[in-house]
């Protein structure tokens, strides 16, 4: 009788497993190639639209560790919180994750060693300026609502979340950087955007008081920031933002 029921719960796993690899992808393979002719490798996860509505679309920026040309690595962490059955049913939206190639950013700052002061310089990395023209591309080709486009991204993405706002500060809606930094000397430009900061108090990989000093410069141009420090916590902390409900409630509220 044992041997059966093992065979059972065997045979019954092989078939889940089977049934789930079965299941397509949510998020779709996508390759965007600008005039210029450069090419940015992306994966698009779509609403259960309705063609006589226009939906939200968030932009997700991975971290230093999946970059590279798979076109698969950058849906490892945070963005998948976005495709889950609750996510998807309560707040449908255009999800883009494009993948930022090997040796690239998605940032484009100077910073010494010595000093946590960043500039944001004058021309955008490659990989940022192909995810705003992929953004363009997206609003005139599908049913986006352009006063709901969103950013977040984490630990590199965090700081091209920052990076973003604070280049193009008319086209997002809300931003949640998680454990980046940004130029402080441009928070007055972006005051007027809603951003959410989340870091970990521990994280050895990327200073907190990156974010603590952009809290502290958007409160002082007269911003109102959400903010998550969470205790104990190190670079990982995309582990707690993005399970963060009140968060993403928050970040789906926003409007221009």
């Amino acid at each position: 009788m044992k041997k059966f029921t093992s065979a059972l719960l065997i045979a019954i796993a092989c078939f889940i497993y089977a049934d789930t690899k079965a299941q397509p992808p949510r998020f779709s393979v996508e390759h965007f190639i600008s005039d210029t002719g450069d090419t940015l490798n992306y994966r698009l996860l779509f609403p259960d639209a309705d063609p006589g509505r226009k939906y939200p679309l968030v932009i997700f920026l991975h971290g230093s560790g999946e970059r590279g040309s798979d076109n698969d690595a950058q849906l490892k962490w945070g963005v998948m919180n976005f495709a889950t059955d609750e996510m998807m049913s309560l707040h449908p939206a255009f999800i883009i994750a494009p993948q930022c190639p090997a040796g690239m950013t998605w940032s484009n700052f100077n910073r010494t060693n010595a000093s946590r002061a960043m500039t944001l310089l004058p021309t955008p990395s490659k990989p940022m300026e192909l995810v705003i023209a992929l953004i363009q591309q997206m609003k005139k080709n599908e049913s986006i609502d352009t006063s709901r486009i969103y950013i977040t991204g984490l630990s590199m993405g965090g700081f091209g979340t920052f990076d973003a706002i604070e280049r193009y500060p008319h086209l997002f809606a809300a931003a949640m950087p998680v454990c980046g930094g940004g130029d402080t000397s441009r928070a007055a430009s972006i005051a007027h955007i809603p951003v959410w900061i989340a870091h970990g108090s521990e994280d050895a990989t990327v200073n907190p008081q990156f974010s603590v000093d952009m809290l502290q410069a958007l409160m002082q141009a007269g911003a109102h920031p959400g903010f998550s420090m969470y205790p104990e916590t190190g670079h990982f902390s995309w582990l707690a933002a993005y399970t963060n409900k009140p968060a993403m409630e928050w970040l789906f509220r926003q409007r221009k």
